[in-house]
């Protein structure tokens, strides 16, 4: 499936690839993109391979398969400053057990050594998770699209202690802040996830709207031609026409 979607990819787009062996073979299957492979040898590492493609101007990135921990930690990087976005394979069964997964092989790296911190970063990259299966009968379709939507943690502390001037009311505030505060430590549930869409029944069935922060992020990615599309799609859907959303439409 993943050879597949680059042909969704708009051409103006650089797609930078780094696998441990070459297995797509993408510049053969579309001779005409603009595709750069890269994979480790016995003299350059994995690391040193994907710290060179970042200076490639690249687009879209595409790490292989995420089957060992160091390869977890290129995805999480060339997510989060090398690309537009990052696609990547992974055989996790569930959505939580694909950000413990990961959330784990940056801890064992040791990338991040705090489990919360690095669960916050794998969440921050993760978008959706495209989900596919084969049943019993060697039939192989996608169960499910899931959306990952990280919880904002807000700052509720009140500062006005200082205007209260009974000693019981400033206890009081403390307390407040104390618990809010201990409450964001404890916390964790860092993010949400959501069925976009479903397979039930032979037949796909649209669920969950998208959430309005990857409708704006899509479309400001999207052809003017494509955000109109999309924009049907939504009121089709959703009965929503995200009016409130706002799209650079360049």
């Amino acid at each position: 499936m993943l050879m597949g979607m680059i042909e969704n990819i708009y051409e103006t787009m650089n797609i930078r690839v780094q696998e441990t062996a070459f297995e797509l073979n993408l510049r053969k299957i579309y001779p005409t993109r603009n595709i750069l492979s890269f994979r480790e040898t016995e003299t350059v590492s994995g690391q040193m391979g994907l710290d060179v493609q970042k200076k490639t101007d690249g687009s879209v990135n595409i790490i292989g398969e995420v089957a060992t921990d160091p390869v977890a930690s290129w995805m999480i990087q060339a997510a989060q400053v090398a690309s537009k976005f990052t696609l990547f394979t992974h055989h996790a069964k569930t959505f939580p057990n694909l950000i413990t997964a990961l959330r784990n092989s940056m801890l064992r790296t040791g990338v991040f050594t705090d489990e919360k911190t690095a669960e916050e970063q794998v969440v921050q990259v993760l978008n959706f998770d495209i989900h596919l299966v084969k049943d019993f009968r060697g039939r192989r379709y996608i169960e499910r699209v899931t959306e990952c939507i990280p919880i904002e943690q807000k700052n509720e502390y009140v500062f006005e202690h200082d205007k209260n001037e009974k000693m019981n009311d400033k206890i009081d505030r403390f307390i407040d802040n104390a618990t809010q505060y201990f409450t964001k430590v404890t916390n964790k549930e860092l993010y949400r996830y959501v069925n976009i869409m479903e397979y039930h029944n032979d037949e796909y069935v649209i669920t969950n709207k998208i959430s309005d922060t990857n409708i704006k992020e899509m479309k400001n990615n999207m052809s003017k031609e494509d955000v109109e599309e999309f924009e049907k799609f939504i009121e089709k859907n959703w009965g929503e026409t995200s009016k409130k959303v706002l799209v650079n439409k360049k």
